[in-house]
């Protein structure tokens, strides 16, 4: 039996943009973009590749001998502003007592209003030198001040020592951190409004004229005399609950295991378009060193993978095939091109065999329909922008440095992408608005292990493959992206 057509305005279309000519011109121009993008992502997966081979490579260069060490200039203008001295003459000599010399030969005191910056020579291990002066520094001035090892933009590793604002409210933050009551009452509307959601996409609700009920005050009222109908959006509520729960709490546990102090997973319900904006995590301590940064930021994608991709492969042997629609859309639940994502195109395939044929749509089922949204959740997470968990990712990787200039590739790749794909353009938007920059580790220096480096470029693998369309070889012709 043919399901009844969803017209919900949770996913209703985006406006196309208008081009003055053919269609052959606008088809001709979208496969040359999407085809100028696969190779520029491909060249910088490559290139990221081969910087984590030559970094690799790298030996760690023996220490210089005193004598031949040249002392860092600081620029008269930065010697001028520094006008704040948080320790006293006494408190300095202890402080450069704290730094061996055959572990890192302190060269320059620079006080700035935000924290004392200790430069110098590095001469042992990053993880070894960040260990033994951290703990000098806890022995001789305790939890005053918090100890960062990071680079400069010269690629000179430095201490800072920022003032530990979080010591005095540690009691006062330590009662209120967890507040499992916000966030059970959260879950629990959050999975109303996704209820609610779903059973207006179900198309379960009709008016007089047979059509679903689509309208948002409507379907409410139409609700109050059948309440029953809402157990068909169960489906697609549980669906997005779980893949947004293992994401979050994969996060929440991974930063319990490093000791970061953060508050439960919170859910953000909103009561139309997807019934959530989602969830999040806040962390209320640094992040210890890169290892933490990059084990807790690829946890939760990968937590949520690990539910999307069952459940839209159950999904996606629920859904029907349908004609392709001429006027195509990421969005279009009911009519869904699965070549838009290499991805989806392989998990369909894999769902409905011979199925789905060449020039054939879904129309997804509502488990299906939170599997995609799961895709989509997981490839924006793992852009390499600023504080997303791609960009955590890249930074712990390549250092922060590295991250920003990726964070900048990756603004530009995903305008070029919008204008083959105009739904992607508020994508695209919230990138550019997003800093480029996060806050580093404690110990931003030390380097990963290689198991943790190829982790993390297969997660830009994985972003790729949901990103970039999938090519068809149709039966005459050439080779064309559907």
């Amino acid at each position: 039996m043919a399901r009844r057509k969803r017209t919900c305005n949770c996913f209703a279309a985006t406006h196309r943009w208008g081009f003055n000519g053919s269609d052959a011109v606008v088809t001709a121009l979208t496969l040359t973009i999407l085809e100028m993008l696969r190779w520029l992502l491909l060249d910088l997966l490559g290139l990221l590749i081969y910087s984590l081979v030559k970094r690799r490579d790298r030996a760690i260069a023996p220490g210089e001998p005193e004598g031949t060490v040249t002392p860092v200039q600081e620029p008269i203008a930065a010697r001028e502003t520094a006008s704040i001295r948080p320790i006293t003459g006494s408190e300095e000599k202890t402080l450069r007592d704290c730094f061996p010399w055959g572990v890192y030969y302190l060269q320059h005191i620079d006080y700035r209003p935000q924290a004392i910056l200790c430069r110098g020579k590095l001469r042992a291990v990053p993880e070894e030198a960040y260990q033994t002066i951290a703990s000098n520094i806890r022995q001789a001035f305790g939890d005053r001040f918090l100890v960062v090892f990071q680079e400069s933009l010269r690629g000179q590793p430095f201490f800072a020592l920022v003032p530990n604002a979080q010591a005095a409210q540690k009691l006062e933050e330590g009662e209120t951190l967890q507040r499992p009551g916000l966030a059970a009452g959260l879950m629990l509307l959050t999975l109303l409004t996704t209820t609610v959601v779903g059973a207006a996409m179900s198309g379960q609700l009709v008016d007089e004229a047979g059509q679903s009920v689509t309208e948002f005050n409507a379907f409410i009222e139409a609700l109050q005399s059948e309440p029953l109908l809402l157990l068909a959006g169960l489906p697609y509520s549980l669906g997005l609950m779980a893949i947004l729960g293992f994401h979050e709490f994969s996060h929440y546990l991974t930063a319990v295991y490093y000791k970061i102090r953060a508050t439960l997973p919170y859910f953000i319900p909103f009561p139309i378009f997807l019934g959530t904006f989602g969830a999040f995590v806040q962390m209320r301590s640094p992040i210890p060193n890169r290892k933490a940064l990059f084990d807790v930021s690829i946890a939760g994608p990968l937590g949520g993978l690990v539910v999307t991709v069952p459940l839209l492969l159950w999904g996606l042997s629920r859904s029907e095939v349908v004609p392709l629609a001429k006027d195509q859309s990421l969005l279009d639940v009911d009519a869904l091109n699965p070549r838009f994502s290499l991805l989806l195109a392989v998990l369909s395939k894999l769902a409905l065999g011979s199925q789905l044929e060449p020039n054939s749509a879904l129309d997804l089922d509502l488990l299906a329909v939170a599997g995609y949204i799961g895709l989509i959740v997981t490839a924006l997470n793992l852009m390499p922008v600023g504080s997303l968990d791609g960009g955590h990712i890249v930074h712990a990787i390549y250092g922060q440095r590295t991250a920003v200039v990726v964070g900048h590739i990756t603004r530009l790749l995903m305008f070029l992408l919008a204008i083959a794909r105009p739904e992607l353009l508020p994508w695209a938007i919230f990138l550019l608005l997003m800093p480029l920059s996060d806050q580093p580790a404690l110990n931003d220096v030390s380097e990963l292990d290689d198991r943790r480096d190829w982790l993390g470029l297969l997660s830009l693998v994985l972003l790729v493959a949901i990103l970039l369309p999938a090519v068809q070889q149709p039966e005459s012709g050439p080779t064309q992206h559907l």
